[in-house]
């Protein structure tokens, strides 16, 4: 059982910060994903569902409301005195991250893990103004909690968004920032018409395992499917047509709305942190290619290009191209990912901050 540790989010703290092998231990893994999707509760907080090491909740009060933050904070048998702090993307939650966890673990990392509010184990409240700030703010109070000084974040998808921001906000916290096939590395809204969130809450509503399958397939795996990405797909599968619907859609839309509203593109110039761009060069995913003309969406999620921009704009940066890969390195280009990924965290154990 997830043991539950509390701490007071003062309001000022948040108003002043203006393919890797399947994962197992849950019970959607490996080929029957599918059967045990059916057969578990896929409830809002995923209380049917296992993660890979055990889980901790931290409470805080926030905008007038108590919520829960689920976490994953993973010691080594054999500690180099580093700490990595993983971001998941959008569609996933912390339990994804397994493989690079195990990885880094037995390299003598430390490893936190958490589920942002609004995903995977969290609390997912209907009433929130969803900022990536905030994000940022309640996971440096989760390092606070745990006693962490600084990190190296590591932040995939949405979760390269929050790790920007987060180095934006805590620099001399960040000892290092990796973006794995980051979203947000252009302005979609300089494009993309607007959707109001009960346009995505619709959109949400709408969805089947099967879409939720097919568009994994066609924007993150060019049209294949292998039987462990199931796993990958197994937590929006499954709260498409779980008994808490409705409050998942919700949550979803809001945080579609922050994706599409928050740009940090803008700010890579300022980024301090030493960085590493890992992007799978094949990736196309971006917001709204669906509300614009063929024509605009081909301009849309150019990683090949994106990636290249990208390292331009952050001054301390380094790009590592995964020719043929898409949105999910780590599960499409395993040996690829993890060597560029631990080579870079190792530099800091010549001379940790």
């Amino acid at each position: 059982m997830a043991t539950i540790r509390t701490l007071t989010l003062i309001s000022a703290l948040i108003a002043g910060c203006a393919s890797a092998p399947p994962i197992e231990g849950t019970p959607a893994t490996h080929s029957n994903a599918a059967e045990q999707r059916t057969a578990s509760i896929y409830d809002a907080r995923l209380s049917g569902v296992g993660y890979p090491y055990d889980v901790d909740m931290i409470e805080f009060e926030a905008q007038g409301q108590k919520l829960e933050m689920a976490y994953m904070d993973i010691n080594p048998t054999t500690p180099n005195g580093l700490t990595v702090l993983l971001l998941h993307g959008k569609n996933f939650s912390g339990a994804y991250w397994q493989t690079t966890i195990e990885a880094l673990s037995a390299r003598g990392f430390r490893v936190v893990v958490p589920d942002q509010i609004g995903f995977g184990k969290s609390s997912k409240p209907t009433h929130y103004q969803y900022s990536f700030h905030a994000l940022a703010a309640q996971t440096r109070a989760l390092l606070t909690h745990l006693g962490v000084e600084n990190v190296a974040v590591v932040g995939h998808s949405m979760g390269g968004m929050l790790a920007a921001r987060f180095a934006l906000m805590y620099p001399e916290q960040t000892r290092q920032l990796v973006l794995v096939n980051p979203i947000g590395l252009e302005d979609w809204k300089t494009v993309v018409p607007y959707q109001t969130i009960d346009q995505w809450y619709q959109g949400e509503l709408n969805k089947t395992p099967e879409k939720v399958r097919e568009y994994m397939k066609a924007s993150y795996f060019d049209g294949n499917w292998a039987p462990e990405y199931d796993d990958l797909a197994a937590i929006q599968m499954g709260w498409s047509e779980g008994p808490d619907l409705d409050t998942t859609a919700w949550a979803s839309a809001l945080t579609y709305d922050m994706i599409f509203t928050q740009p940090v593109v803008y700010e890579f110039k300022n980024v301090q942190a030493k960085t590493l761009l890992i992007i799978g060069q094949r990736d196309k995913t971006a917001l709204g290619k669906n509300l614009v003309s063929p024509e605009t969406a081909k301009t849309l999620g150019d990683y090949a290009q994106l990636g290249k921009a990208t390292q331009a704009a952050i001054p301390n940066s380094r790009l590592v191209e995964l020719e043929g890969v898409g949105h999910v390195p780590q599960y499409e280009a395993w040996p690829n990912y993890i060597e560029a990924l631990q080579t870079f965290l190792e530099e800091d154990l010549k001379a940790p901050n």
